[in-house]
């Protein structure tokens, strides 16, 4: 009698866990992935669920909605700013999140961090990144800087547009940092955010 009563539960249990399995997948019709719907990060502020916006009507607004700015500054960078470098996209990206080992660089000055960043990464604006190698795996030595523990890192600022993301990097490995540990995501968060992925901070 107990086992039965035991099955019903375990069979209840599994019934429950298959229909919420069901409602969720019905929830999220914008996925990530086809095998991805969303994925929790650890934050400074706890953990975040990434996902990407549901209303299929949604657009971007403000900043990022802009097609073209003044250039010189703000000229379409190169895929890749720095030889050795690997550029990487969004999927890419979020497994360098997903990885306990690996550190995501929102590059930008504080500011534009402050309005709105990528969930899970840290604050290290491109005009002091070479004072701050530490935060990256690095040991300061007598002749700089000796990156020979140094993390897999990925930087973004705000786009194909923006130079920070390049100009930290360029400024890492003449300090010493190893060019194949470092990935760009170039798309930034311009392209973060068309795809309708979550932002920290005031979001839009």
């Amino acid at each position: 009698m107990i086992r039965h009563i035991a099955a019903g539960f375990v069979a209840t249990a599994i019934a429950v866990a298959t229909l919420a399995g069901t409602v969720v997948a019905e929830e999220l019709e914008v996925g990530i992935a086809r095998d991805m719907q969303s994925l929790t990060v650890d934050t400074e502020s706890g953990p975040v669920e990434i996902r990407r916006i549901q209303d299929q009507d949604h657009e971007i607004t403000g900043d990022f909605a802009k097609t073209s700015r003044a250039c010189p500054p703000f000229c379409i960078q190169p895929m890749t700013p720095a030889e050795g470098v690997t550029t990487i996209g969004e999927l890419e990206l979020i497994e360098m999140l997903k990885d306990p080992d690996a550190i995501v660089v929102d590059s930008r000055t504080i500011d534009w961090f402050l309005g709105g960043s990528i969930p899970g990464a840290i604050s290290l604006p491109y005009t002091q990144v070479g004072d701050r190698l530490t935060e990256l795996g690095c040991e300061p030595d007598f002749d700089g800087w000796d990156c020979a523990s140094a993390e897999r890192v990925a930087l973004f600022c705000n786009g194909l547009w923006c130079g920070q993301s390049p100009t930290a990097i360029r400024a890492m490995i003449a300090a010493g940092y190893p060019a194949e540990r470092i990935f760009y995501y170039r798309g930034g968060m311009q392209s973060w955010r068309v795809l309708g992925l979550t932002v920290t901070g005031q979001g839009d």
